[in-house]
């Protein structure tokens, strides 16, 4: 795509030096050849400087229309004034599309405007009134390529099968802390070895999700960030569904959700069925994915640096400031199937819902939230992940 651009803007420079000191010998030759000669002409030029055969013609032949001068038909351009504004933001909330976005402007103009200054009336009512569309359009040229696929590093765990049971119903998601997991490999293009894993947390209600760090996904380990992450929710868990990973059915995971005053009830996907974990599987790329990549992380001294990154700065980012979609309905039009979704809300907007957490929840949520600023912490997510990534790799000896 680049090396394409650059040959375009070739062509473009070498167009204005023929249109301003070639062109007119060339039509003068041209007009002078005879049909042999002038398809040699149209040969050289198109090979050259890369015209098509029917511009060049018209080029040479001095059949181009005159321009007028007259703006080109249309509506003119109604939102250059907030594009900076809009680029800003969307940078910094790690590039959501137009229908997540639109709802973000009203959370980060107040910060935008601590850091920039004021805006203008017509800049607040622009930022107001822009559609979801407009947007994806205006950011369409920075719009970031997609990254390769990883590989699966699930190993399936059959000791406990018989003893956490295939959840086949649906659990009551009327109220946050039924919550999804699923671990991710930071294996580059092998799973041989010892590396770095992610492992991630996810409400099926408010899409609160946590992260953190492991080395080599052992129980003890993912037990460990389990019980770390279970401590940062704003709410109480209830339930709690993995995959058929022997890092999830053990003893120990076991142990914790049943002995406690108030058991959490455990429950595993079918095998080979992702979709049974579709709010974490997609939180994957979301999280882990689009923060650390695919490369191959195999230095233990980043596991905890990692797990203060989710929890200090990519964590609150998402959980507070950028919005996601929720399904609100789908069915079924013969062989088609027909899905509506709700409007793009973040986290902490469904939690401090009437009635969804406890009063002194919603306050201490509240209150966090206003001691944030989004802007701080996508800098703090880029200066935390350079510290991360920059760590050499060890070395065989």
């Amino acid at each position: 795509m680049e090396k394409r651009h650059r040959t375009n803007r070739v062509y473009m420079n070498m167009s204005r030096e023929i249109k301003n000191d070639l062109l007119p010998k060339l039509q003068a030759r041209y007009s002078r050849r005879n049909r042999e000669g002038k398809s040699r002409m149209l040969d050289e030029l198109c090979q050259d400087y890369g015209y098509e055969r029917k511009y060049a013609i018209k080029l040479l032949g001095d059949a181009l229309p005159v321009a007028s001068g007259r703006p080109k038909p249309g509506p003119l351009p109604q939102y250059s004034a907030i594009e900076p504004i809009v680029a800003a933001i969307w940078l910094a909330a790690e590039q959501p599309c137009g229908k997540r976005l639109a709802p973000a402007l009203a959370r980060w103009l107040p910060h935008y405007e601590k850091r920039h200054g004021k805006l203008g009336a017509k800049q607040r009512k622009q930022l107001r009134e822009v559609s979801a569309a407009t947007l994806d359009r205006m950011l369409e040229p920075a719009r970031t390529k997609l990254r390769p696929r990883g590989r699966n590093g699930t190993k399936p765990g059959s000791l406990l099968k018989t003893q956490i049971p295939i959840r086949t119903g649906v659990w009551d998601i009327g109220r946050p802390g039924f919550m999804e997991a699923d671990t991710v490999a930071h294996c580059g293009g092998s799973l041989a070895g010892d590396f770095v894993w992610s492992v991630t947390y996810t409400d099926i209600l408010s899409a609160w999700t946590e992260g953190r760090a492991v080395w080599n996904k052992g129980s003890h380990g993912v037990l460990s960030a389990t019980r770390d992450a279970e401590a940062s929710l704003p709410f109480e868990l209830l339930g709690f569904d993995c995959d058929n990973g022997s890092e999830f059915l053990n003893h120990h995971f076991l142990r914790y959700f049943a002995e406690r005053p108030k058991a959490v009830e455990f429950t595993r996907s079918r095998p080979y069925h992702k979709d049974d974990n579709a709010h974490v599987e997609q939180k994957n790329w979301m999280w882990p994915r689009q923060l650390l990549g695919y490369q191959r992380l195999e230095d233990p001294e980043t596991v905890e640096p990692i797990c203060q990154l989710f929890k200090e700065a990519w964590g609150p980012l998402h959980n507070f400031f950028i919005p996601s979609q929720k399904l609100s309905k789908k069915w079924r039009e013969g062989s088609h199937w027909r899905k509506r979704y709700e409007p793009a809300q973040t986290a902490y907007e469904r939690l401090m819902k009437p009635g969804v957490i406890k009063p002194a929840a919603r306050k201490a949520l509240r209150d966090r939230y206003e001691s944030l600023d989004p802007f701080d912490l996508a800098e703090g997510v880029e200066n935390r992940l350079k510290g991360v990534l920059k760590r050499k790799e060890p070395t065989d000896t």
